[in-house]
């Protein structure tokens, strides 16, 4: 049986297409994830499984032998929300951060913001760092 391809590949499509899914407001917002993603990960944007702004990439491997490239930070803009991509048990691990951020959802993760104007820069920044930081030492980069 032939290996199935892995869903979270970079693809082709240009970031300016992907950035397009939202409209009005939200489109504005993209810009400014982009550049922030981009400060923080030293990084060019690249679009991962057609849907998802990706900056960098690391390699990564379950104890169940699974395994696969990711980005490093990543956000998906969407019509209604931006999803944004944080290293697993994100929740847990920073709840102070989250009670400062203002209106949003989560899940083990990502990070659901409908209106970044709604939301403190400071903290989304400071979440994305720590993140970052996390990844990296689990990829065991430095």
């Amino acid at each position: 049986m032939a290996k199935k391809a892995p869903a979270m590949v970079p693809s082709n499509m240009s970031v300016e297409d992907v950035a397009d899914r939202a409209s009005g407001p939200r489109r504005a917002e993209v810009d400014e994830l982009i550049a922030l993603h981009q400060q923080i990960t030293g990084e060019e944007p690249r679009v991962w499984a057609g849907r998802i702004i990706g900056f960098g990439e690391y390699e990564y491997r379950y104890p169940s032998g699974h395994g696969g490239t990711a980005p490093l930070l990543a956000f998906a803009p969407g019509p209604s929300n931006h999803t944004i991509y944080l290293v697993s048990g994100f929740a847990e691990r920073w709840p102070e951060l989250l009670a400062a951020l203002g209106p949003h959802r989560a899940s083990k993760a990502c990070l659901y913001i409908t209106r970044l104007e709604k939301v403190d820069r400071e903290v989304l920044r400071e979440l994305l760092e720590q993140s970052l930081r996390v990844t990296m030492q689990e990829a065991g980069r430095p």
